[in-house]
């Protein structure tokens, strides 16, 4: 699943503020994404994202 945030930064430091399984770091892609993977409650990896 991927979810698409205006603050993907701010998305990223509350997850792992809250301790939440940060599975892949917070990156720039080259097709112009900002994103992270990250484990919900029941093991499923979410996509956190916004457009540059």
């Amino acid at each position: 699943m991927s979810v698409e945030v205006d603050e993907v930064d701010a998305a990223h430091a509350a997850m792992r503020d809250h301790g939440a399984e940060i599975v892949h770091p917070l990156r720039d892609e080259d097709w112009g994404v900002r994103r992270f993977f990250v484990r919900d409650p029941n093991g499923r990896v979410i996509n956190v994202l916004s457009h540059r």
